[in-house]
């Protein structure tokens, strides 16, 4: 099944699972608070402005994250607030 004949929940499903597995990942290397929402918000804050890319994109975006860029991330928005506007 093409991701074009996806349903929206599919689809979600699928960010979720990719988002958690990635988290996973950082928890293995010691960043053992890491969730996936971490995961999900740090990736698509970079498109709030511009609006949400292809999900091809996104899921690039997420398994090529790399932990310096989720701390960085992490620690600006603990320090601004969950809103970055």
């Amino acid at each position: 099944m093409g991701m074009e004949s996806m349903s929206e929940e599919e689809l979600a499903s699928m960010i979720d699972m990719i988002c958690s597995s990635k988290a996973e990942e950082f928890r293995m290397i010691g960043y053992e608070y890491v969730t996936a929402d971490d995961v999900w918000n740090c990736v698509s804050s970079k498109y709030k402005k511009q609006g949400m890319p292809s999900l091809h994109k996104l899921v690039n975006d997420v398994l090529s994250l790399k932990a310096t860029s989720l701390m960085n991330y992490m620690t600006i928005s603990a320090y601004k607030g969950s809103s970055f506007d």
